[in-house]
């Protein structure tokens, strides 16, 4: 196979850290995937929530290919024209008021912890105390927001944690989904309450609505900052431009990456204005590729894209049906024990079976799907999915169960 050679070649020079499928793709046309040996694949993974709009979008793929033409990069020293058409559809659609540009979820991560700690840093000095400023975050168990050491210390989960030990310390964790846990670890140095409104890697656990109403009130109550990681299930992914919007919920500072760019390397972290204006300012963070013309003339057209295909609607629209499908296979095989999840982010939980087995059982029969956590299937395809994928997708899954 023509794979080989560069799972070969991949394996004697790129760092190995990650156990990757035996798979090369090549190229993707709509929400197929096809690899170097000329094998076809439906995926329902969509590079961890990334392609959104699928694959090989002609007017995405025009409007790159426009803004290289034109300038790639120049530096965050001068302004760019793509930049503020980018952020005020974010801010828009966010809810919020500024907008930060990285280059990752994770960096989202870092600037938003950053941007929390300066407001209570900013406010402790209003009051002219003499102690150390409020610093201390309250993060979930079972949550991940990735993988650099300020991302790592509010990742819920000892097993990323313990080789990279000390990280960032003023971090206590509460449990997702209980409330009087997370008042329990607030203290007079609490700065902010971060948290996935559906958490990902975690498992598929959507917040439950009294739940996260509840940490916006405690938030409101104790004057500390409310954090959302919307990183994988924003942009869409839930039927609404962000999740907590539907929740009635707005936080202080939301991350936002993935199907940001749908492709692009792109996040940002989205401030209220309360927190834009006593918090971050020149010099206390910067980038050197983030909110460059390329990436922002991705997100922009991204955003056109979203209204003119009326993605919102579409997922919301075939959720139903898409529930429909994988609650029938949950009452079909006694190992599937419970499908949990919103819009396109779905989870099924499995009992008895390695979940990893049914994934790589699912790629030999030409479907991309993926895991969430030790016992749970993850499904996030492209948001332009149809019927006759969901279709085509649960007959591909129950030839591998």
């Amino acid at each position: 196979m023509i794979s080989k050679d560069y799972m070969d070649l991949t394996e004697q020079y790129v760092l190995h850290t990650y156990n990757r499928f035996p798979v090369v793709f090549e190229k993707g046309e709509g929400v197929y995937l096809t690899d170097v040996d000329g094998k076809q694949y439906l995926d329902f993974g969509a590079g961890i929530a990334v392609f959104a709009l699928g694959y090989g979008n002609q007017a995405y793929n025009d409007a790159l290919k426009a803004q290289i033409d034109k300038i790639i990069h120049t530096s965050n020293l001068f302004y760019n024209e793509p930049l503020p058409e980018a952020a005020q559809k974010l801010a828009k659609a966010s809810g919020l008021s500024k907008v930060f540009f990285t280059n990752s979820g994770t960096e989202a991560i870092e600037g938003a912890l950053k941007a929390a700690r300066k407001y209570a840093y900013l406010k402790e000095q209003e009051k002219n105390r003499k102690e150390a400023p409020a610093y201390e975050l309250i993060a979930m168990n079972h949550s991940f927001h990735g993988r650099s050491v300020g991302a790592l210390a509010v990742t819920g989960n000892p097993h990323y944690q313990e080789a990279f030990k000390p990280l960032m310390g003023g971090v206590r964790f509460a449990d997702f989904n209980d409330l009087e846990s997370v008042k329990a670890q607030v203290t007079d140095r609490t700065c902010a309450v971060i948290l996935e409104t559906v958490q990902g890697e975690g498992g598929i656990y959507p917040a439950d609505p009294d739940f996260l109403k509840g940490v916006r009130a405690l938030c409101d109550e104790k004057d500390i900052l409310m954090i959302l990681d919307e990183v994988q299930c924003g942009m869409g992914r839930t039927g609404s431009w962000f999740a907590c919007q539907q929740y009635g919920v707005a936080p202080d500072i939301m991350t936002s990456a993935k199907a940001l760019g749908c492709g692009v390397p792109v996040g940002a972290f989205i401030l209220s204005e309360k927190v834009a204006n006593a918090s971050l300012v020149p010099g206390d963070h910067g980038t050197t590729y983030g909110g460059n013309p390329f990436a922002c003339a991705a997100v922009s057209k991204v955003f056109d894209l979203f209204e003119e295909l009326h993605i919102l609607e579409h997922v919301q629209a075939l959720t139903p049906y898409l529930e429909q499908q994988l609650d029938a296979l949950v009452g079909k095989y006694d190992f599937l024990k419970a499908r949990r999840g919103m819009g396109f982010m779905q989870g099924i939980e499995v009992e008895g079976r390695p979940v990893g087995e049914i994934v790589s059982k699912a790629l030999e029969n030409g479907l991309v799907i993926m895991s969430a956590g030790s016992n749970v299937l993850r499904f996030v395809p492209p948001l332009v999915i149809e019927k006759e994928d969901i279709d085509e997708m649960v007959r591909r899954l129950e030839a591998s169960l």
